[in-house]
């Protein structure tokens, strides 16, 4: 294979499908780099008028910086359009800044264009730092490491372009990113106005012809409040019945799926539920160790278990709307009570005791359902744009590996 075809990407543009091959070059040879200094911790301000000061990937989201902690004190540098790398742990992470910044030392300020940007995006997904990252307590790169870094780089119009192309890509995904964030905060508007807040007894927003007031109860009046018969880790099996942990519920609750899929056997399943119940339509999961009180809704009639103690089972039986009832659960009374009943230790938990106390709010059940329709929709809106979204960032994975060396 010749050279010219060897260090060439998969994908060109056409005017450069015959063009030279990439060049193999090290990363301080292309670019100016700048690592980080702290200034003094005593210099810290909270007058913006100040320099920002940048000291790791907390102080970057969604690859741009931001303003978090001002300083006096000017050590090193980065200008309006720079880019930034963490080189402390994690490693790799990148952002541009819209921002006259002070470097701090967890960082290093990088003066290259968009194509250098896509190429240093590109490592952090493959995790390329970590073979460099060195420290015992925590990763992190040197200067050396860094500067000596290698990549291919084309002639200046082809390595124009592949920016060009990147940038306009990236754009739409900020734009996609932006949607879906302003519809979580609309949400969050939502669940504050549309439950009554503590002391009330009617919400401060309501569908039309609503007007009686909440009748507050507490869950154990309401309902069963249990848990199951113990699985153990032995029992578990490849296929057969889902069995849920607290962290699935978790999971499930920010759209993701679970690192693994667990299983017990029908038969198993069967011989505990003869004890413990079945879980039906409406009823709540809630997680009561770790990320405490998150909520998971049965929408469906397949067998299920779940783990004992870490899992609280609330058996509604359609007492209350399924739909409110989750959406009762994560607005802010029901979590704060949960907050406050969990403890002072190390790992707050939420019980089966604390459960049967926790206090709700009721409307009359059209008013419910009405409700529970409602945030479901808007849940499946942010579901199509948080899809819309990956899909965006998968097609951006797949151009820079055809489209870089």
């Amino acid at each position: 294979m010749s050279d010219s075809k060897k260090n060439a990407p998969k994908r060109r543009f056409e005017e450069f499908s015959n063009a030279n091959a990439w060049e193999q070059r090290e990363l301080g040879e292309v670019v100016q780099i700048t690592m980080g200094q702290s200034p003094n911790g005593t210099n810290y301000t909270e007058n913006p008028n100040d320099y920002i000061l940048v000291q790791g990937n907390a102080d970057m989201k969604n690859g741009q910086v931001v303003p978090r902690i001002w300083t006096k004190q000017i050590t090193k540098t980065a200008a309006i359009g720079d880019i930034i790398l963490s080189v402390r742990a994690p490693v790799g992470d990148v952002g541009k800044t819209n921002y006259n910044v002070v470097l701090g030392r967890g960082v290093a300020g990088i003066k290259g264009d968009e194509f250098i940007y896509q190429v240093l995006f590109k490592m952090r997904l493959e995790n390329y730092w970590a073979k460099y990252s060195t420290g015992s307590t925590f990763e992190s790169i040197n200067s050396n490491d860094l500067k000596e870094a290698k990549m291919f780089v084309p002639k200046e119009l082809e390595k124009k372009e592949i920016g060009i192309f990147f940038k306009q890509l990236d754009n739409t995904i900020a734009l996609h990113q932006r949607k879906l964030e302003k519809i979580k905060a609309l949400k969050t508007a939502y669940l504050s106005e549309m439950f009554p807040a503590e002391g009330e007894s009617k919400p401060k927003r309501r569908f039309a012809g609503f007007t009686d007031d909440w009748e507050q109860r507490k869950l154990g009046d309401l309902m069963n409040i249990t848990s199951v018969k113990r699985i153990h880790k032995s029992d578990w099996t490849d296929k057969g019945v889902r069995f849920l942990r607290a962290r699935d519920i978790v999971s499930a609750s920010k759209g993701k799926n679970p690192s693994e899929y667990l299983y017990i056997s029908k038969k198993l399943y069967d011989e505990h539920s003869k004890i413990s119940g079945k879980v039906g339509v409406g009823d709540l999961l809630v997680t009561g160790v770790g990320s405490i009180g998150i909520p998971m809704l049965i929408k469906h009639e397949e067998p299920l278990y779940f783990k004992d103690g870490n899992i609280i089972w609330f058996q509604n039986k359609k007492n209350i709307d399924g739909g409110f009832f989750y959406y009762s659960f994560i607005s802010y009374s029901i979590q704060k009570f949960i907050r406050d009943s969990a403890g002072i230790g190390t790992v707050g938990t939420y019980t089966i005791d604390s459960g049967g106390k926790t206090p709700i709010y009721l409307p009359n059940k059209k008013e419910q359902q009405k409700i529970g329709t409602f945030f479901q929709q808007l849940d499946d809106t942010i579901a199509l744009h948080q899809r819309k979204l990956q899909k965006l960032q998968n097609i951006k994975k797949a151009y820079l590996n055809e489209m870089f060396i």
